[in-house]
């Protein structure tokens, strides 16, 4: 059994799919699926269920994935431990982060990491804010960027925010909002059918920034839809289905043609942080990453944290 083939494993795992595997880990997908081939080999037994989509583990798979994962952390612990006599960090860091981060500032990190940590190696996992949380607590993720709210489910998660950001409104030209000046009061907002950020079928949901705005306001964001993708909440809007309701870093990072993008009233309604959880050991190369995470500039459009989080 070897560690790369472990590697590969899991990064089908983590993303659902060979394909998604092959552009996280930089690898083909050809060498992906021998190296899964091959860890079937060696077990004798299959660890997906491939008629699935995406991909399912086995329940041999789910038990092998546990053990893969503690193999790579106990080795990249042996790597940490060595650092300070090689003088700098080694290894695999597995970041998660929420669509609109991924466009906005994850690839500055990237390049930063590259050029400063050649050593370190950063495997990148996009998920929604809720995926993420799972994904964090399960063990699956290093860090993740995801907004604050809603709060991490467990406790030892810390926290250190990078930037604030306004909620904005985004209708069609001509809608009746159009003939309102910015910011534009959540009353009339509330007045129209409604699309946001998040799943309708996650109580979670409720916890969002936008819905926490309309709360304060004496009003329930009751949206007709929800996505986790900031161009498909456009596309809705686009289409007429509705006035969406988001973040200001979403809306810059997708195409607004034949939407407008109006400032929601009130101060910035969402806090971004990069989180890890402090009851696992956070190797050298992941304290690394979180040192360059934090010292990265804040992305344009976004407005700097009064509270810096916990940690």
């Amino acid at each position: 059994m070897r560690l790369e083939w472990l590697v590969s494993f899991l990064a089908v795992v983590d993303t659902g799919s060979f394909v998604a595997a092959a552009e996280a880990t930089h690898r083909s997908q050809p060498r992906i699926s021998m190296h899964v081939a091959a860890l079937e080999r060696g077990v004798g037994i299959p660890l997906f269920n491939r008629r699935k989509r995406p991909v399912e583990l086995t329940e041999a798979g789910k038990a092998l994935a546990d053990h893969a994962r503690a193999i790579l952390h106990e080795v990249e612990a042996t790597e940490a431990s060595m650092a300070a006599w090689r003088g700098g960090a080694r290894g695999v860091v597995t970041l998660g982060s929420h669509p609109s981060a991924s466009a906005a500032f994850v690839p500055h990190v990237l390049r930063e990491a590259a050029r400063t940590s050649p050593d370190v190696r950063v495997v990148l996992v996009e998920r929604s804010t809720l995926e993420l949380d799972e994904a964090l607590a399960a063990g699956e993720l290093d860090l993740c960027i995801r907004p604050v709210s809603p709060a991490p489910a467990r406790a030892s998660v810390r926290w250190h925010v990078l930037w604030a950001e306004p909620l904005v409104a985004l209708h069609p030209p001509g809608h009746p909002l159009s003939e309102l000046p910015d910011p534009l009061p959540v009353a009339e907002v509330a007045a129209h059918p409604l699309l946001s950020i998040g799943r309708l079928d996650a109580p979670e949901t409720g916890e969002f920034e936008s819905y926490q705005r309309f709360r304060e306001c004496g009003y329930e964001l009751e949206p007709v839809q929800a996505t986790n993708q900031p161009q498909t909440l456009m596309s809705l809007v686009r289409h007429g289905l509705g006035v969406g309701v988001t973040n200001s870093l979403a809306a810059r990072v997708a195409d607004t043609s034949g939407v407008c993008v109006r400032r929601l009233e009130g101060g910035a309604g969402r806090r971004v942080a990069v989180h890890w959880d402090s009851a696992r050991h956070l190797t050298a190369a992941a304290r690394t990453l979180l040192q360059q995470i934090v010292a990265q500039p804040r992305p344009d459009g976004t407005e700097p944290a009064s509270d810096p989080g916990s940690e």
